[in-house]
């Protein structure tokens, strides 16, 4: 890293650190549990929500994974469901930004939006040094997500199961039922969809600037169309997402690799007024072509 860079991490992470005070919302009343009874290990933290800079609207230590459901006036409802996995390197969930944003975009084209909050690490309230450390040192942040990851895909491979088993309590088709994750969330995804079972197996799948994905990426037989989406100037996720994509390829599945010249990491809903901020046109675009859209 060069000094530059040191001192812009410096500053950022004084800043953070610096005794702003989140503010604790309440928890969702709406979110159903996933699983039927308890994980085993128990929680050292109680899960919170909160509103910090500069992340604005997080969800933290989730223990047991639940989900919230988002849905469409009626009138143009068209049986499609998707999952969303928000991101946050395993520390938070972008609850807001990457959560309850993108399952009101859903509702807008007529699809039902179910928001999945997924076993995290447990962080106490001076999270934030710890996690930007992380991030900049991508091999530590790997190392210490690494116990978490078979629990984060069983909490993938579960949210599936659990849409399509009440797909008519909540109007939407079993075979159209759609799984997209966000940077961390990303990851969450990519690992659900190479465990390769066929019951928590989406119909689709997108990933939005994934991150800590595999090396080698294990394709899993009859991998359904997939949607990739990152920026050029995405240290994080760049290289990852190319990697995705051409595994997919590779292994004769559908696969539709978006990038924009500039957005960096993490943009989520927010519009930066950057070339990314077409990514949901383009995804939409992606749905229609798939017949996803339609009645």
């Amino acid at each position: 890293m060069t000094m530059a860079k040191k001192l812009r991490w410096g500053a950022m992470l004084a800043l953070l650190t610096m005794g702003c005070a989140p503010h604790v919302l309440p928890q969702d009343p709406g979110a159903r549990r996933i699983w039927s009874a308890p994980p085993p290990q128990a929680p050292s933290r109680p899960e919170v929500t909160e509103t910090r800079f500069p992340f604005g609207t997080i969800v933290r230590n989730v223990s047991d994974a639940t989900l919230t459901v988002y849905r469409p006036d009626p009138a143009i409802a068209n049986g499609t469901a998707v999952i969303v996995a928000p991101g946050g390197g395993f520390h938070l969930l972008s609850i807001e930004n990457e959560g309850t944003a993108v399952a009101k975009w859903l509702n807008g084209m007529g699809v039902t939006a179910f928001v999945l909050r997924y076993r995290l690490l447990q962080t106490g309230d001076d999270f934030t040094g710890q996690f930007i450390r992380r991030l900049t040192h991508l091999p530590e942040l790997a190392d210490a997500v690494a116990p978490l990851r078979p629990l984060a895909t069983a909490d993938g491979e579960q949210a599936v199961r659990f849409v399509r088993a009440h797909a008519g309590q909540y109007g939407i088709k079993p075979d159209r039922i759609g799984l997209m994750g966000f940077s961390a969330g990303g990851a969450v995804t990519v690992w659900t969809l190479a465990a390769g079972h066929r019951d928590s197996r989406p119909d689709f799948a997108a990933a939005i600037y994934p991150g800590l994905l595999p090396d080698p990426i294990a394709v899993p037989a009859h991998a359904p169309p997939l949607f990739v989406l990152v920026a050029d100037d995405d240290k994080l996720s760049r290289n990852d997402s190319a990697r995705l994509d051409a595994a997919w390829r590779a292994a004769g599945a559908r696969s539709e690799l978006v990038t924009y010249p500039d957005g960096g990491h993490g943009f989520g809903m927010e519009h930066k007024g950057k070339s990314v901020d077409q990514w949901t046109a383009r995804m939409r675009d992606w749905l229609e072509s798939l017949g996803m859209l339609r009645k």
